[in-house]
């Protein structure tokens, strides 16, 4: 993915966001639960439009009664649903991994692939939910991952004037060390959980307040 070319003065902006941000949560990573790069991406795929504790309360089941993409993969799709069902889009996320499971055993020799072209590839699995795996279990940085906690910060702190996650994306690459791109996305996503929520933002006790443009907020 092409990058863009941000000015000087927002890529100093973002250095020194990251910079506070990284003193705040020293050690960021993933909220879900998993043990290796398999189950990051299950967990990950269910977790759209669902929360981490929620997830985490139903992986270990499916774990336990599909441990890896070879037993997925003879899995029935109506047995996946019925154990995934509160995670919410149940139908169309268990035919997704049953169908990603059976890619990786044909295709893949049973590991998950390590390029964005190859993870993307597979079903249920566009470019947030690649960068996260490919980051966190791999340590292959191709991008940065752009969820609903990385999309209204990014605009906020000024980092971006799209919604589109794709260019987001290519306008939050610049700004950071390609080797913190993973790092990148948890900081924002836990300070967009804790701080800079989506309706009521608490910019009164917020570290960065003096160097974000606050886009989109009334400014007091």
């Amino acid at each position: 993915m092409k990058k863009n070319t941000p000015d000087k003065k927002t890529l100093q902006r973002a250095k020194d966001i990251y910079a506070r941000l990284i003193t705040r949560y020293p050690d960021p990573a993933p909220e879900l639960d998993w043990k290796n790069a398999w189950e990051l991406l299950v967990a990950t795929v269910l977790a759209a439009q669902c929360t981490d504790v929620r997830v985490n309360k139903v992986t270990p089941e499916l774990f336990n009664r599909w441990p890896g993409p070879e037993a997925m993969s003879r899995a029935e799709v109506s047995d996946i649903e019925e154990v995934i069902r509160s995670t919410g889009l149940f139908r169309n996320k268990a035919k997704n991994l049953k169908a990603a499971a059976e890619l990786v055993m044909g295709e893949f020799g049973g590991e998950l692939p390590r390029t964005m072209q190859e993870m993307t590839r597979l079903p249920g699995v566009a470019r947030k939910t690649a960068n996260i795996v490919l980051s966190n279990a791999m340590d292959v940085h191709e991008g940065v991952a752009v969820d609903t906690h990385v999309k209204r910060l990014s605009f906020r702190m000024g980092f971006t004037t799209s919604t589109n996650p794709d260019v987001i994306e290519k306008d939050l690459m610049p700004l950071f060390e390609q080797q913190n791109w993973g790092t990148a996305n948890h900081l924002l996503v836990l300070y967009g959980r804790e701080i800079c929520s989506a309706r009521s933002p608490k910019c009164d006790i917020c570290q960065l307040n003096d160097i974000c443009p606050k886009n989109g907020l009334e400014k007091k």
